[in-house]
Order: structure tokens, then sequence, then C-alpha cells
């Protein structure tokens, strides 16, 4: 398998798991605007988490920053398809060290801070961590192509 075409494939990988966390937390950002809790059948901290007084950032629902950033991820990465052009990509992948700080703040404060956990917020640490890695991924080997492009 060429360089470019495992590149198309961990785009398409990225792009499903962008939409997962855009699914995540678009409903989360439904639900509290709804002023509800979603329900929590796997784990029972979801009330616990979600109704922190972490909940927010500047009075912005987190689930709506995740959103918000998620969105971005899948977007980019839908214009990369569009496009064809490895940039996108590129920027998407770096994009993604903002999500995994995020992520390693949250956990952090899920497991130290508040002592509970959340399905959902757990569902956007796998979606956030996996966008990080195959970020690394995209860096590395579209890095080594476009050297190869410009050294041409």
């Amino acid at each position: 398998m060429n360089k470019l075409s495992s590149i198309k494939i961990i785009s398409i990988i990225f792009l499903i798991v962008a939409a997962i966390g855009l699914f995540d937390a678009t409903y989360l950002t439904i639900v509290h605007y709804q002023g509800g809790v979603p329900p929590c059948s796997i784990l029972s901290g979801c009330d616990v988490v979600l109704t922190s007084e972490f909940n927010k950032i500047l009075n912005i629902p987190v689930a709506l920053l995740g959103a918000i950033y998620y969105f971005s991820m899948f977007f980019l990465a839908l214009i990369y398809f569009i496009t064809k052009n490895l940039r996108i990509m590129r920027v998407a992948s770096y994009l993604t060290i903002i999500g995994i700080l995020a992520t390693i703040y949250f956990v952090y404060l899920m497991t130290f801070v508040i002592k509970d956990t959340c399905v959902y917020c757990i569902t956007s640490t796998i979606s956030s961590t996996t966008l990080f890695i195959l970020g690394i991924y995209i860096i590395k080997k579209t890095r080594v192509i476009c050297k190869v492009i410009a050294d041409s």
C-alpha cells in the first residue's frame, strides 16, 4: 500500500471518529440546553459529572465546546476528501493537540476532583485520543510525502 493510500484510509477513520465525537458532544449539548441529564446505563456517575461546577468554561457548556471541536475535525476531514489537499489533514492533525490537552484536563477532573465517571465523557475521551493518535500518524506520513513533492 502506498503512502497516499494509507493517508486516505487513516483520514476515513479520522472522519468516522470525529463523527462519533460530534454525535456524542451534540447530544450532550442538546440535553444540557433542555435542562436535563442523559440516562447513564453503563456507569452511574453521569449526573454527577455533567452537573458539576466544571460543566462550563466561561459560562459555555463543555459539551458545546466539544461539539465545536469535533465538528471542526469532521469538517476539515471532509474538506480533505473534496480537495485532496494534504495540508488540510495536517492542520486537522495539529489541532488534535487541543483535543488531547482538553481530554487530559477533563479526565483529571473526573478522576481526582469529581471522583466519578460518565460514559459520554469516556466516549469523548476515546474519540479525542484516537483522533490524536491518527493525527500523529498523518503528520509523520504527510511530512515525508510533502518532502518528496517539494524535492521533485
